[in-house]
């Protein structure tokens, strides 16, 4: 697929990818435990308001994933300004993505808010509705904030310093915990909340993130961001730039969207199964979500190198990063798949005390082994024909793969055989290898396309 590449070569390329994957992995991880926290702390409340949390979290977060996606889109572009050494267009791209940042949270903010409405209209029971309710008119007030902040992090991540986003990241976790506690509880003359209280907790977190990258990239004296302010003569709204930024990043946003719902669908397949089938694949996703953390944060790494190559019109370079990063793609994907192998009892046994849950979760992680390998396979290729500004063919690779394939083929296994729930394993795996083979070979065209181009 791409010419040989020297251990140099390789080594070099290695370094820069751990150095803009590790923080990027470390903020994807503090990102996600925001979840876990509230999970946690409003499962301390009761199991009425852990569903409760549940159900919100359900309908927040893949418009949340769907908004993020749409505005990532900043990253390549800015990448692309930076590899072709127009250094003096990174302020407006960043300008107009902040634009339309504000409009996606307003329309964010709405969506949310007018949720409660419809709850009743998805069956949720009607005890978790008061509650589930109050949490997203809650959460909604961090839409705006949330979608300001996607465009602040894609502007750090492309300049190549990721490490004050992981960090305000983490302040943001340690501030949710105290934040929980205040609205659940109702201390300092807040009102008491219950479970609903962590919506208005993750709305503060959003905000305080958001202030607090905003500050920083305003005061620091690095030079990457000295030499790219952009609150300096800020520009009205221009509709070349939104339009190529919502060009390049709607489809990303919607094929986002298509692997989280196939995802979130699992449970929902799985639960005519039982109580037990359904526990023992939660575990099961849970495993393996966490392990996914690894190969997306090297894609978004490879997003960034990839970028500026591609804006070098740098041909050899941008082949000797594609197969730097997919060859640790593969070397990862081996390593996780080994430590699933070794660790299953014990990973299972870290989730439920039930020995059936654990017998049968067990026996679902061996399909997680190849799901390791294609996983990360597809999300990587797709992480580098986003930085060749390639992205409407992959959400349709997306939408073929995950909901033409995958889904009916797990309904049909599931619900229509005796295979079980690993039926619905068989079919992401099924869904994971097609996506692999689509868009290695997109990745082939654009490479012969590029060569015809630059040559």
């Amino acid at each position: 697929m791409a010419l040989p590449i020297s251990f140099t070569d390789f080594k070099s390329y290695s370094l820069r990818l751990g150095v803009l994957a590790l923080p990027i992995l470390i903020t994807q991880f503090s990102q996600a435990a925001l979840g876990v926290v509230d999970a946690i702390m409003a499962g301390a409340v009761s199991a009425l308001d852990l569903a409760a949390v549940a159900v919100g979290s359900g309908i927040w977060l893949p418009l949340y994933l769907l908004a993020t996606g749409i505005l990532i889109a900043t990253t390549p572009l800015i990448g692309e300004a930076i590899g072709q050494n127009r250094h003096d267009q990174v302020p407006h791209i960043t300008q107009q993505s902040i634009w339309t940042a504000g409009v996606i949270g307003i329309i964010g903010f709405i969506i949310v808010s007018l949720m409660p409405n419809i709850l009743n209209i998805m069956g949720v029971p009607a005890n978790i509705q008061p509650i589930a309710a109050q949490y997203l008119r809650g959460v909604a007030f961090g839409f705006p904030a949330m979608a300001v902040y996607a465009v602040l992090r894609s502007y750090c991540e492309a300049l190549g310093r990721p490490e004050p986003v992981t960090v305000i990241s983490i302040i943001g976790l340690l501030a949710d915990i105290p934040l929980n506690y205040i609205f659940i509880h109702g201390l300092f003359g807040m009102p008491e909340l219950g479970g609903a209280g962590c919506g208005v907790a993750t709305a503060l977190v959003l905000w305080i993130n958001v202030l607090l990258l905003g500050a920083y990239t305003t005061f620091t004296k690095r030079q990457q961001f000295a030499s790219t302010r952009f609150f300096y003569s800020f520009t009205r709204p221009n509709r070349a730039q939104i339009t190529k930024l919502l060009t390049l990043g709607i489809p990303i946003g919607i094929s986002i969207f298509f692997e989280a719902s196939l995802f979130s669908l699992g449970a929902l397949v799985i639960s005519p199964l039982g109580e037990l089938a359904t526990a023992s694949h939660q575990v099961a996703l849970a495993v393996t979500s966490q392990l996914f953390m690894i190969p997306i944060s090297v894609a978004m790494a490879l997003t960034i190198m990839i970028s500026n190559r591609f804006g070098e019109k740098n041909l050899l370079t941008l082949q000797h990063v594609q197969t730097t990063g997919l060859i640790w793609t593969v070397l990862i994907a081996i390593t996780c798949m080994l430590g699933i192998w070794l660790f299953r009892p014990q990973v299972a046994a870290a989730f439920t005390d039930n020995l059936e849950v654990r017998a049968q979760a067990m026996h679902l992680l061996i399909f997680a082994l190849a799901y390791q390998l294609f996983d990360g396979w597809q999300v990587n290729v797709a992480g580098i024909l986003r930085g060749m500004q390639d992205t409407t063919v992959p959400m349709w690779v997306t939408l073929f793969c995950y909901w033409i394939v995958a889904l009916p083929l797990g309904i049909y296994l599931v619900r229509f055989t005796d295979i079980g729930a690993q039926g619905f394993w068989m079919a992401l795996i099924t869904g994971l290898i097609l996506a692999s083979i689509l868009l290695t070979l997109r990745l082939r065209y654009q490479q012969r396309r590029l060569t015809m181009l630059w040559t």
